[in-house]
């Protein structure tokens, strides 16, 4: 995804059928292309923000895979 592009903020109402969304406290947030760039996204948000739930919803799948910061030592 190039700086000039946003993620695409998704309506309440409805779950779109491709892509990943980030999923925040139990509501989906935006969507994204790729796992890895929804991955990035929710990293940064638990950085910032260690108590929210986070994680990434595959949309095909209709999987939810949480997202943990990793140790860094």
């Amino acid at each position: 995804m190039s700086d000039s592009q946003r993620p695409e903020n998704i309506k309440a109402n409805r779950i779109p059928p491709d892509g990943f969304l980030l999923w925040v406290d139990g509501k989906f947030k935006t969507r994204y292309e790729t796992a890895e760039e929804a991955t990035n996204a929710g990293e940064k948000l638990k950085m910032n923000f260690p108590v929210v739930q986070v994680a990434v919803f595959d949309a095909i799948t209709k999987t939810l895979t949480p997202v943990e910061l990793s140790e860094k030592t």
